[in-house]
């Protein structure tokens, strides 16, 4: 036995349940059984954060026994809402104790050599790793929340330095996250988060090393669209808290022009990527809709009273 903490605390929230009135613990298990079968892994502490209820949970919890398991019980789930997913990962978060802390989301399968990738990258000074995302379900419904979602993860993306790493594998220094608690204390999300360790002179940066696979088996076209509108008005509300009453204004109005902008870039990105242009082209009959679900969320976003949470 060792009284060390260990190299890596892998923190996992629910995000994949937005839309549902009750969550399901089918696609954590299947992220907690991929993480047994790490190569060449450091010692982990893996903790999920979650709200109450969470449907099956009591068999996982019996499957995984050495997994820690950080209930909110006070967390109310509102349908199309966040705190359910940012809160709980805060809390966990704060009792992590491993040198690093890495996030991970429910519906998420990380590659074999995803935690010896995530030591080996934080080898450098960056405060923040992200990593590559990968769909993992081929079906053009995928693709397209895929794209919308993650495009700008697909490999290879761009190594080093950033301004941007997804929470859904995205890594940090401990002692660097400590540093900027207040920001994360009370709901963590990774747009204040990085903007707050940046602007202390750190750097935030991507590894295509550390991959991981989104795993939305069984997704339907509604709750899919759904998602969109309620991403994209978190989106929104997140942005207007550091906008001014005119600038929520003018994006508000100029979101019509949004959708196909957002396809061309999507688009552009693919062909650049040169590895998956062949499933954007299925994807495209969906990603039309999502996207100006996503966009009509916005823009209510940015229309909507102020407030502390999203």
């Amino acid at each position: 036995m060792t009284d060390l903490p260990p190299q890596l605390s892998v923190v996992i929230g629910f995000s994949s349940d937005t839309n549902a009135p009750v969550a399901n613990a089918d696609r954590l298990a299947e992220c907690l059984e991929a993480l047994t079968r790490q190569v060449d892994a450091p010692e982990l502490e893996i903790i999920v954060g979650h709200h109450e209820p969470i449907e099956g949970l009591e068999r996982v919890k019996r499957r995984f026994p050495s997994v820690r398991y950080l209930s909110s019980p006070d967390v109310v789930k509102l349908v199309g809402g966040r705190e359910h997913h940012d809160v709980p990962r805060a809390r966990a978060i704060a009792v992590a104790t491993g040198e690093i802390i890495g996030l991970l989301e429910d519906h998420e399968l990380p590659d074999r050599r995803w935690a010896a990738s995530v030591v080996a990258a934080h080898r450098q000074p960056h405060a923040g790793i992200g990593g590559a995302i990968e769909n993992g379900v081929d079906q053009a419904l995928n693709w397209a929340v895929y794209y919308c979602d993650f495009g700008r993860y697909q490999n290879p993306v761009p190594e080093g330095e950033t301004t941007f790493a997804s929470d859904a594998n995205v890594t940090y220094k401990r002692a660097d996250l400590e540093r900027v608690r207040p920001v994360w204390k009370d709901a963590y999300r990774e747009v204040p988060v990085n903007d707050a360790l940046r602007s202390l002179g750190k750097t935030i940066s991507l590894d295509p090393d550390m991959i991981v696979y989104q795993n939305r088996r069984g997704l339907s076209f509604g709750t899919a669209l759904r998602e969109r509108f309620s991403w994209g008005r978190s989106y929104g509300v997140t942005r207007s808290t550091w906008l001014t009453m005119p600038k929520r204004l003018a994006l508000a109005a100029l979101s019509p022009l949004l959708p196909p902008f957002l396809l061309f870039r999507i688009g552009r990105r693919a062909w650049e990527r040169k590895t998956h242009f062949a499933e954007f082209v299925r994807a495209v009959p969906f990603l039309i809709p999502l996207l100006i679900s996503w966009t009509l969320g916005e823009a209510a976003g940015y229309l909507a009273p102020r407030r502390g949470q999203v």
